[in-house]
């Protein structure tokens, strides 16, 4: 059991919450198998408050994720629905019927090769047919197996990657999972794409009464629920699948918290106009219907509108990804998320959900924008003070709402999380008599440096803050998304010039770097394509790489608009000798996130309420026939209308 942890009741609701989820649950076993001395004290965050401790019908203890998952037939690949960790051969229930059989045995799908590494590393198949789990470093699980070798684990590449589960590193209880078995999650037929489809589902029994069994079941298991943190696609129809679940939650756990992240993936294209509409629609109802029933409600997305314009995916200084791949932004939306949600998952002093709620959801404000800074730019040596006053007045994170840009919005209300920073350089280290820089370089704990900081930006917005040592682990089967100016440890090493950049170009099989000046980048007809000499003195000419498959901006230089891209390997696939190779593998980084109530939502809510008022409806029937009429239209205008004004008032504090 949690022996007194506040535990927390995770959901997955969708496919694209199978993807944030598994680079979730994935750091959540990283930071717990992070070996450990013996002397140190206890982690800063308590893992009872995700995790169950439990026993397989053979005495193995484990430790699995609190967690339902709701995703459609065909979206598990390999992984069983009961996961690997309970099953064996002697549980298979003996047949008593002594007629004629006939086995009707589904094709199964190929295993991930870095799963297959994987189980070889952390378990074996004993001859009785038992699956036996190696101990974890930190006191969990059965006493270790000597007998089997950890071979090196694979690293999975972005064309291995199909489903989330290629990549889930962490064993399920057979609880977890409930598949939708109605819903196709290929193929053009079948699919789960409209909010009244989602909603019906969990007014069908079956699907009811399964949810409710296994809620019942890890609820009543815990010592304190805190509540419930919900990861749901808004973008299909699983924003009803959402709703229901929210609403049942509040219905039969009234006082609980209900934290929902409603999650949408990449850019989207005005190509595809039904799935545009459906998505805007999908959303709307989404934000409407699970505003009600949570006690906060985030978007979450690299996209830069939730509206029908799409808007370029947002930026990261060091960072490099392909928006356009769920395996990537999926892995940077799970950082974010395992940063703000630390207050309620503390080992000492947590701030719980609803209090958490309560301070950014005064006067209606039930709709929150996070924000995340991924890694937090600090140099070695360099200590707290120096990098926030180095961010001068600017933005200290980037917005991860899809709500465009924040500059001119105000702020009621923060949560704001540093972590991955060692001790000695939270605060100054000036020598005695040296002239303060700022304000900011007179704290005596880092934790004054971070709120002072904070109340210089935002001086009438009530702010809580939190500073950990952890940092988030980022380790394989994270991709590599990180520029080659990162340490092992997410630091910013010394690199080129501020607003100089460094291209990547391969000449003759030879990876150089070229300072961006010296290089002349057009665009030559629909996708540009790289025009360069080759670095000075080499002789060699230069390899044209096509952009749009294989070119990305390197260390995040903010060229021209005509000349954005640079050369570099296919994402995922890092060449011997090139900057990318796994032997200078990012294992860890410092990550700075927020959740704020600010008056951008004002603009964004109300942007997607006059985007939906613009459609006609009718000729989406489609759409209508799913469940949802023209009252429930109007009914969600009107409840997006009022969420936005709740953002167009005083901050609370001083109107």
């Amino acid at each position: 059991m949690a022996g007194g942890a506040r535990e927390v009741l995770t959901l997955q609701l969708g496919h694209f919450a199978g993807f944030v989820g598994a680079h979730w649950w994935n750091q959540q076993d990283a930071a717990l198998c992070a070996p450990t001395d013996a002397k140190e004290p206890p982690g800063e965050l308590c893992p009872d408050v995700l995790y169950r401790a439990g026993r397989t019908p053979h005495g193995q203890e484990t430790y699995t994720p609190r967690l339902i998952l709701m995703d459609l037939k065909g979206s598990l690949s390999s992984l069983k629905q009961e996961g690997g960790l309970y099953g064996d051969r002697q549980l298979d229930a003996a047949i008593a019927w002594q007629g004629k059989l006939t086995t009707h045995k589904e094709e199964l799908y190929p295993q991930n090769p870095y799963l297959q590494d994987l189980l070889s590393a952390e378990g074996v198949l004993s001859s009785d047919g038992i699956w036996r789990v190696k101990s974890i470093p930190n006191g969990k699980g059965p006493p270790p197996l000597t007998a089997a070798i950890a071979p090196k684990l694979l690293i999975p590449t972005e064309s291995s990657i199909r489903v989330w589960s290629d990549f889930l590193r962490v064993h399920l209880h057979p609880r977890s999972i409930c598949m939708i078995q109605k819903y196709n999650h290929d193929g053009e037929a079948g699919r789960l794409e409209a909010f009244g489809q989602g909603e019906s589902i969990l007014k069908e029994p079956r699907y009811l009464e399964e949810l409710e069994d296994r809620l019942h079941f890890y609820v009543e298991e815990c010592d304190y629920l805190q509540g419930f943190q919900i990861l749901c696609d808004l973008h299909d129809g699983f924003s009803g699948v959402g709703a229901k679940a929210t609403e049942l939650l509040q219905d039969e756990y009234s006082g609980r918290g209900i934290i929902t992240w409603g999650l949408l993936p990449g850019p989207y294209s005005l190509g595809e106009p039904q799935k545009n509409i459906y998505r805007l629609l999908n959303t709307a109802f989404g934000l409407a219907h699970m505003s009600a029933h949570s006690s906060l409600v985030c978007p979450l997305s690299l996209g830069g509108s939730l509206g029908l314009r799409p808007e370029p995916p947002v930026t990261f200084p060091h960072l490099h990804y392909d928006a356009t791949l769920p395996f990537h932004c999926a892995a940077i939306l799970a950082t974010a998320l395992d940063t703000v949600t630390v207050p309620y998952r503390l080992r000492s002093s947590p701030v719980s959900m609803v209090h958490l709620a309560d301070m950014l959801n005064f006067s209606g404000k039930k709709v929150v924008i996070a924000a995340a800074t991924v890694p937090f730019p600090l140099v070695p040596g360099q200590s707290l003070p120096d990098a926030l006053v180095q961010l001068g007045g600017a933005p200290a994170w980037t917005p991860l709402s899809a709500c465009g840009d924040p500059s001119g919005t105000r702020c009621f209300a923060q949560s704001v999380v540093l972590r991955g920073l060692d001790r000695a350089c939270h605060t100054s280290q000036l020598a005695p008599g040296t002239p303060l820089p700022s304000p900011l370089h007179a704290c005596s704990t880092g934790e004054d440096v971070l709120a002072q900081y904070l109340q210089q930006q935002q001086p009438r917005v009530r702010s809580s803050a939190h500073l950990l040592l952890a940092p988030c682990k980022v380790a394989p089967p994270y991709p590599c998304l990180f520029s080659p100016s990162l340490s092992r440890h997410g630091l910013v090493l010394d690199g080129p010039p501020s607003g100089a950049g460094t291209w990547l170009v391969k000449v003759q099989g030879r990876w150089h770097s070229v300072p961006a000046q010296r290089k002349e980048l057009t665009s030559t007809g629909k996708h540009p394509f790289i025009h360069s000499m080759a670095p000075e003195g080499s002789g060699l000419p230069l390899e044209h790489w096509p952009a749009k498959e294989t070119a990305h901006r390197i260390h995040g230089v903010r060229a021209p608009a005509r000349s954005v891209w640079a050369a570099e390997p296919k994402v995922g696939t890092p060449l011997a000798g090139s900057p990318f190779s796994p032997s200078t593998a990012v294992e860890s980084i410092p990550v700075l996130g927020a959740l704020c109530s600010s008056s951008t939502l004002s603009r964004t809510l109300g942007d997607l309420a006059r985007d939906l008022s613009k459609l006609d409806v009718r000729r989406w029937a489609s759409f209508m026939d799913a469940g949802v009429e023209q009252g429930d239209v109007e009914e969600a205008l009107q409840e997006l209308g009022s969420l936005a004004q709740c953002y167009q008032g005083g901050d609370g504090l001083v109107d």
